[in-house]
This record gives structure tokens, C-alpha cells and sequence, in this order.
């Protein structure tokens, strides 16, 4: 058990996040699961204004272990420092672990690693920033301490963090076009997302790279939010799937593109410390890069996909 005499007038959870150097996010949970107390009197809403000369008490909950089925594989570090990862996930990696998933996950392997955040509240994160579909490869960051995940997490929300992604499409875009449609649970499949009147704010960017003469065309999408199945979903809207998305409407054997080619390309972000700004380009994989160039060009390809070029390219959007 932990206690302070407060000196200032004020919210419990502002003053109480104040002494505790966190966020106020960290210290809601402690609050509403009532391990915090005022002269002795159990605290249970975050708003409780707590007066000068009030003795605060709080309890630290432990965080219950989760129980890590064997890691057997590994995942390729972009980078890595002592605040953060950036890895290049591989598909069919799940990234979070849930009652369905029996397989180990890529949070199993981060605390196979030993990175594994454990808040004020008992609740144990594993510095996941943002996510990334199963079957969807490329780019995501890790945070190694919960400042980091605080700051990081407001980059995504004030867009100062981004992504950059590629993918093969059935048919080709009529022109560059950004989408702006609200995104929520299809109400006839809970499997999957949709344009619905009242869902969530959604935008994507897309911009045409290359086009075959089988009508396969290669693009690039910039996410401005970070909904599920995003990017799946837009171009849903438009009529146009992903190779391999047999979820959203692609026609096609599993035996010949075995998973969804979209892959998370570029990411950018504010370093959270030195506040330099960062790129990371994750490589494509094999089975990817290999239907790639079947179709197009590899010159071509390297040409459109140039990460110093690709990011302006959107520039109007």
C-alpha cells in the first residue's frame, strides 16, 4: 500500500497520475477497480475531486502471466533500440492472443524476448502500437516501456505516425482516389467490416503503380486512420479485392494465392526521445515479390515502390 498527502485541489485521477509520472489512461483502471482511497474512503470514479491536506492511498495490482505456448519461429527486427522494435511481420502471424487463436502469436514472441509492459493497473500490455491484419505482412512497431507506448500512441492519433502500404488488385482503379466512408461490422457477417452509415471515420488513399495485360494492377495505399480491414473494405466499396482476399469478394483458388498480397511497406514516426523523424521500409516476402514480378517489370517496380519518392507521391491527399 502506497499514500500522499495532496497539495493542490483537483481530480483524483489527474493528481493521482501527476504523482505517479503516467498517463490518466494508466491510472482509470486502478481507480474503477477501487484499489485507490481518499481519508480511507474507497474511490471508484475518476472525476472525485480530492481537496488540499487529503491523504491518497493506492495499491498496485500484479499482473497475471500469461502462460506462452512454445515459440518456434522468429521475426525479422527492422529495428531496435532500448525504447523500441520495428519488425517485419511474416503472414498467418496473428498479433494478438485470444480464446480462438491456439497458435503462439507475435505477442507469445515479443515475450519470448522478454518484452512484456506491465501498467499500474495489473493490466499486462506487450507494447503494441497498432495492428495488422493475420494474413497481412509488413511493418510494426513495438514499444519497450509504457512512456513510449503513451507517445507513440498519440502519434497515431494526431496521424504524426503512418503507414504506406502495397497490393495487387484484381482490376484496375480508374484513377488515383481517396476514400472517405464511415466503417463498421457488416450486420450480416460478423466476420467481416463495411461502409455503414454510422460506423467509424475511415480514410484510405490509393494510387495506381503499375497495370498488367492481365488487368492486375499494383498500388499503393496511405491509411489517414487505423480501422479494421481498412484498407480490404474501401477498395471493397470501389469493386476492386486484393489477390488472395476471398473474404472480400476475390475469385480464386487458395492453391494459387495462398493468403491476402497486401503488405505494410513504410512506416514513419516521431522517435519518441531524440523526436528525430524516422522511416522504415520492410522488404517484401518471397511469395509476394515472386507474383510481383511475373507481372511487371523489376526496374519498374523498384522505380515505384522507392521510399523516397513513394511518400510525395501522395502529397495531394
Amino acid at each position: 500500500m502506497n499514500k500522499f498527502t495532496a497539495t493542490i485541489v483537483g481530480r483524483i485521477d489527474k493528481i493521482l497520475a501527476q504523482e505517479l509520472d503516467v498517463s490518466r489512461n494508466q491510472v482509470e483502471k486502478l481507480v474503477k477497480d477501487g484499489l485507490v482511497s481518499v481519508n480511507d474512503k474507497v474511490i471508484t470514479k475518476t472525476s472525485y475531486r480530492v481537496a488540499v491536506d487529503n491523504v491518497i492511498t493506492y495499491i498496485f495490482k500484479e499482473a497475471e502471466k500469461r502462460v506462452v505456448p512454445r515459440v518456434d519461429f522468429d521475426v525479422e527486427i527492422l529495428y531496435e533500440d532500448e525504447y523500441l522494435l520495428v519488425v517485419n511481420k511474416p503472414s498467418r502471424l496473428v498479433v494478438h492472443p485470444a480464446p480462438s487463436v491456439k497458435e503462439p502469436t507475435l505477442v507469445d514472441w515479443l515475450i519470448h524476448k522478454g518484452i512484456s509492459l506491465s501498467t499500474i493497473s495489473g493490466e499486462e500490455r506487450h507494447g503494441i502500437v497498432h495492428r495488422i491484419d493475420k494474413e497481412t505482412t509488413g511493418a510494426l512497431v513495438v514499444a519497450k516501456d509504457n512512456k513510449t507506448h503513451e507517445k507513440l500512441s498519440k502519434q497515431l492519433q494526431d496521424k504524426s505516425m503512418g503507414r504506406y502500404y502495397l497490393a495487387l488488385i484484381d482490376c484496375p482503379l480508374k484513377d488515383d482516389i481517396a476514400v472517405d466512408k464511415p466503417i463498421g461490422r457488416n450486420p450480416n457477417n460478423r466476420l467481416k467490416m463495411d461502409v455503414v452509415p454510422h460506423g467509424k471515420s475511415a480514410k484510405t488513399a490509393f494510387k495506381k503503380l503499375l497495370t498488367s495485360s492481365h488487368d492486375v494492377e499494383f498500388i499503393a495505399a496511405k491509411l489517414f486512420t487505423g480501422r479494421t480491414h481498412q484498407i480490404r473494405v474501401h477498395l471493397n466499396a470501389l469493386g476492386r479485392h486484393i489477390l488472395g482476399d476471398d473474404l472480400y469478394g476475390f475469385k480464386t483458388k487458395r492453391d494459387k494465392i495462398p493468403r491476402v498480397y497486401l503488405h505494410a511497406y513504410l512506416l514513419y514516426l516521431t522517435h519518441p526521445v531524440s523526436e528525430k523523424k524516422m522511416e522504415f521500409m520492410a522488404p517484401l516476402f518471397d511469395d509476394m515479390e515472386t507474383y510481383i514480378f511475373k507481372y511487371f517489370n523489376k526496374g519498374e517496380i523498384n522505380e515505384k515502390i522507392n521510399p523516397l519518392t513513394l511518400g510525395s507521391s501522395f502529397i495531394d491527399t
